[in-house]
């Protein structure tokens, strides 16, 4: 699992730098105010799915899954600490295929 490092968001503004998804998922540190930046320029969509660490009141854990289709991107987040941040204080993220998929960790 590939650790990706947040990049913060200012008012002189921001042009992100994607790395490649990682084949064993990536994570990242998480203060709440985190967003993933989900770039997919494959021929197939692809699942990202965001590990949720805390089970809801009524004991299920209920991973986040976003879809992305060909050529498009997402956004997604922030991630609450509370119910997406393991032991380490990271959120845990995999993907459904990497080829031709980058990511960045945004923080505002």
């Amino acid at each position: 699992m590939a650790l990706l490092a947040a990049q913060k968001v200012s008012l002189a503004g921001l042009d992100p730098v994607f790395v490649a998804a990682s084949p064993t998922g990536d994570e990242f540190p998480n203060s709440g105010r985190a967003v993933l930046y989900v770039r997919n320029d494959g021929t197939s969509e692809i699942t990202v799915t965001v590990n949720s660490q805390t089970p809801c009141n009524y004991g299920y854990d209920h991973d986040a899954v976003i879809t992305v289709p060909p050529g498009g991107e997402r956004v997604i987040g922030p991630f609450a600490p509370a119910r997406f941040n393991d032991p380490n204080g990271r959120v845990q993220v995999s993907y459904s295929a990497v080829t031709s998929v980058t990511v960045a960790v945004l923080e505002v």
